[in-house]
């Protein structure tokens, strides 16, 4: 069976077109854009501007460092990995 063609469009409108995502990408190429500008980065380095205090909003110099896709995109495997603190 022929694999499913990806609705690109329905993608859009139902979630990358929102102003919420518009918002937290416009603050991911900025920062990607000072990035390049310092000489950190480059196009098609394959590496992904990260933030050190997790905050994406923040695009302090002092906050942005460069990391592998796969350091970045991962999470940390413990046993606490995810879950909330009870006093929170």
């Amino acid at each position: 069976m022929p694999a499913k063609k990806r609705d690109y469009k329905k993608e859009y409108a139902n979630y990358q077109g929102k102003p919420e995502q518009k918002k937290k990408r416009a603050s991911r190429n900025a920062a990607r854009a000072k990035m390049v500008k310092a000489g950190k980065a480059k196009k098609g380095d394959g590496k992904d501007v990260a933030h050190k205090n997790g905050n994406p909003k923040d695009n302090r110099s002092s906050n942005l460092t460069t990391q592998s896709k796969s350091k970045n995109r991962s999470y940390a495997r413990t046993k606490s990995a995810g879950k909330k603190n009870p006093k929170d």
